[in-house]
């Protein structure tokens, strides 16, 4: 890292980036819409950067799931002249089949020269066979690794064992384990950890149990914290709870590096296990051994402590959390904070929208913070839904978005699930149409789920809203193609109901290619006429 630094400070300002490349890419935060903006500005600045950065920044998208501009840095960059290792056709190979469909990874792999058509790049085409749960090609394509003589490593087995796994087929894992014995592969910690899991859905326990015996003679592989947590996870969905705390006494024993992800596996399964006590001890210790704590600590505790009813707590939480992470800056609060606790009035939504537009004085807009993890307000707001305090829910809402929380489509599906269970279905429609718009804009795509659309639907036909569910459709159409009769047949019956003529309907559906019942295709007649 010494040798980079050094890189970094000797490079031309002329002819390269001022500073190194993965930190002006991230400056502005990890978002999609900040990180492509740093992405295209850099690339149309034609400034270089080494290689390394170039690696560095890639993995670092990979992990925030940024797939589409971590494509097409490598991509531009590999036209500029960077040459591209295996390793780094293998990465590209991935990307592109989670940014642009397996038929263009395919296509990539197909297009590579021979000599790279390793056990790397064979492997990645392999698991994203088996991330998109495509059977019978991943097992075409492994026999084909095992028939070059590339399926040496652990990782291609991981990656077929979790495929049997995820396509409830867990049978075959033990199967895969003895093909991975006789071929004299060694198994790594995620080999051992999916064998115990599929025994687990085969409801094999004392299977589980030879396993963690096997592991520790075997001597190869020692078990971690992540053994112990998997394990634990497994006698909780067993209902053996006396066992899996055994287990997290021993996950704790192994957090010799106080790992913050052991701290949040740990609170969480001791909720699981209802034992309070417990979650409130690992918290003390994460708080006094992990000084920093990140935003996901304090989501994964509040949701801990909303699931086992301590809301007390969850709200004491909630308010360390805003008293440590965002700090606003000194300013007059009297304005400021009559407007964090005005109410705000549900029904009247719709019509004023008064959580969205709002006003805003110079005291609110002082006190925004550019970092303020809308995750954390939303598991408090959905804690307070859950305990029938709307209000609090809502006022919640708005305090957050004044503190410089960007409302995302995960707050308005929380609101929207409140009204669906209320039978207020014009709120329902309300919020399901702003979070649409909120995963669209922000490049998250959120779909409401098919009941909610049905409910939905039905609600239009029932009051004969013509308008509501054309509104309805035409923003349902940005973020999912192929409507089908689910949305169709009840927008021809709303039509009906409403006694509305739209001739061009018949043409419509066509284009739609949607096929209605025939009940519901009886209605045209009196809809549309033939052209």
């Amino acid at each position: 890292m010494a040798t980079r630094v050094k890189d970094v400070a000797r490079r031309s300002t002329k002819k390269y980036v001022e500073e190194a490349l993965y930190r002006r890419l991230f400056r502005k935060g990890s978002t999609p819409q900040a990180v492509r903006e740093e992405v295209d500005g850099f690339l149309d600045s034609r400034k270089r950067a080494f290689k390394w950065e170039v690696g560095v920044c890639v993995r670092r998208m990979r992990r925030n799931e940024l797939y589409r501009p971590a494509l097409k840095l490598t991509e531009v960059m590999a036209r500029r002249g960077m040459n591209p290792t295996v390793s780094d056709q293998a990465i590209r190979l991935d990307l592109v089949a989670k940014s642009r469909g397996i038929a263009a990874a395919e296509k990539y792999f197909l297009d590579l020269p021979e000599t790279s058509k390793t056990h790397l790049t064979y492997g990645a085409l392999l698991n994203c066979y088996c991330k998109e749960l495509m059977t019978e090609k991943a097992e075409s394509l492994m026999e084909k690794m095992k028939e070059l003589n590339f399926a040496f490593t652990a990782m291609s087995y991981n990656s077929l064992m979790t495929l049997y796994t995820k396509v409830n087929q867990p049978e075959k894992v033990p199967s895969i384990i003895q093909d991975m014995k006789a071929d004299d592969v060694l198994p790594d910690i995620f080999t051992y950890n999916v064998w115990m899991r599929a025994l687990a859905a085969l409801k094999d326990i004392p299977g589980v149990e030879r396993v963690i015996e096997e592991m520790k003679r075997d001597g190869r592989v020692t078990p971690d914290w992540t053994t112990y947590s998997n394990l634990a996870s497994i006698y909780v969905d067993a209902g053996q709870f006396e066992k899996a705390e055994a287990a997290l006494k021993e996950l704790e024993k192994r957090n010799t590096s106080n790992d913050i992800e052991a701290y949040q596996f740990l609170i969480t399964l001791y909720g699981r296990t209802q034992n309070l006590v417990e979650v409130h001890r690992v918290w003390r210790s994460l708080k006094r051994n992990c000084p920093r704590k990140v935003n996901m600590s304090y989501l994964n505790m509040i949701q801990v402590l909303a699931n086992l009813k301590d809301l007390p707590a969850a709200e004491a939480c909630f308010k360390e959390w805003e008293a440590r992470h965002i700090h606003p800056p000194k300013t007059n609060m009297k304005g400021s904070e009559a407007s964090t606790t005005e109410p705000e009035s549900p029904t009247n939504a719709p019509s004023n929208q008064s959580d969205v537009k709002g006003t805003k004085g110079v005291e609110e807009l002082e006190l925004k913070h550019p970092k303020y993890d809308i995750r954390v307000a939303n598991a408090m707001i959905k804690a307070y839904i859950a305990e029938g305090m709307l209000d609090k829910a809502v006022a919640l809402k708005k305090r957050a978005k004044m503190r410089g929380g960007r409302l995302n489509a995960k707050t308005w599906e929380i609101f929207m699930d409140h009204y669906l269970k209320a039978g207020d279905l014009k709120m329902a429609h309300w919020c399901a149409d702003r979070a649409i718009k909120k995963g669209h804009s922000s490049g998250r795509i959120w779909v409401p789920p098919h009941e909610v659309t049905e409910t939905l639907m039905g609600y239009f036909e029932k009051n004969k809203d013509v308008d509501g569910a054309e509104q309805y459709v035409e923003v349902l159409k940005k973020v999912q193609k192929d409507l089908g009769t689910l949305v169709f047949e009840p927008l021809v019956r709303t039509y009906t109901a409403a006694g509305k003529k739209f001739p061009g309907m018949r043409q419509r559906l066509k284009i739609e290619d949607v096929e209605l019942g025939e009940e519901t295709a009886k209605l045209l007649d009196s809809i549309c006429v033939d052209q």
